[in-house]
């Protein structure tokens, strides 16, 4: 039975795994919420990203044959099945979210236990529907998810306080993403998995260096730990108000570095790598262009991110 209700309720589960949804929730958090959290949540982030499609590239499944299946949704098709992303995300991020918050913020467990559970259960639900995972797909995804949280979630202070502290830290941090991108890819076809991870390796690398920058002149800093835990303001209009602006204005300067630096890095990597620009989309599959080109554009929205729009909202009095 087709039901409408079902299918857009599914879609927006499978909203929560893609590029919208990041480029709307990490900004709201860092902006209006909590940075300390908002660092956190994107190292577990990158991690299990990474992982999960670098698994997707060693096991090569391919997507759930049609048909018998319905896919209700192409873009991704191209990229192999197992184990899902998208589980791993919407299955990471809401239990990272309740593990780095509870306790930090004042809220009953019960409703962080509710959220958590029923963000998971849309997500890898909506996968299933949409016809682009088996459930075993969905299953692996979710239990992979829980152990990189388990091996990664006491390490993520140690890596925050590093990428705050440490001299040389944007150094090793841009060579290490960049590593791990390079390193990470041997595919026989092209796939839209390559420029993702590329995509998410950048995002990470330039929040941990526009985090560094923040700490090193002083500028956002933590609540000190005596005011903790904290807890959520009164809603008031004017709160409310300022938590809307600063989303739209910092969404739409991320939306134009994005544009800026995408206009910049594909011609200049062909230039350099010597490939025909004539064709922008087939030149952007190419290896040499796809993971300069993403990297360097999505590092700078992450370094925005962190540093360029915080800066900017000091600047017009909107901090």
């Amino acid at each position: 039975t087709r039901s409408r209700f079902l299918y857009y309720l599914f879609s927006l589960g499978t909203e929560l795994g893609n590029e919208l949804f990041y480029i709307l929730f990490f900004p709201f958090c860092i902006w209006n919420l909590d940075a300390w959290l908002g660092r956190r949540l994107i190292i577990i982030w990158v991690w299990v990203m990474y992982l999960g499609q670098c698994t997707k590239d060693v096991i090569r499944w391919p997507r759930p044959a049609a048909p018998p299946v319905v896919k209700l949704e192409v873009f991704y098709n191209s990229e192999y099945s197992m184990p899902s992303t998208h589980a791993m995300s919407g299955t990471a991020i809401p239990l990272a979210l309740l593990l780095l918050s509870y306790g930090r913020w004042q809220y009953p467990l019960m409703f962080g236990l509710i959220l958590a559970f029923c963000w998971c259960s849309l997500v890898c639900c909506s996968r299933i529907y949409m016809g682009m995972h088996s459930i075993l797909d969905v299953i692996a995804g979710f239990l992979y998810a829980i152990l990189i949280l388990v091996a990664i979630h006491p390490l993520v202070d140690l890596i925050d306080n590093f990428n705050l502290t440490y001299k040389y830290a944007p150094l090793i941090i841009i060579s290490l993403h960049l590593a791990l991108g390079i390193f990470s890819f041997t595919l026989d076809t092209w796939s839209t998995s390559r420029g993702d991870t590329a995509q998410i390796l950048g995002c990470g690398a330039g929040v941990a260096c526009g985090s560094h920058v923040n700490y090193v002149m002083g500028l956002e800093l933590d609540p000190p730990p005596d005011t903790l835990p904290l807890s959520l303001s009164s809603l008031t209009v004017t709160v409310f108000g300022k938590a809307i602006l600063r989303l739209l204005i910092g969404v739409i300067v991320l939306l134009l570095t994005k544009v800026a630096m995408k206009k910049a890095t594909i011609p200049l990597a062909c230039k350099i790598f010597r490939i025909p620009h004539d064709d922008i989309r087939k030149a952007r599959q190419r290896m040499e262009v796809e993971l300069p080109y993403r990297y360097i554009t999505y590092g700078m929205v992450g370094f925005s991110l962190m540093f360029i729009v915080p800066c900017l909202f000091h600047f017009i009095g909107l901090s």
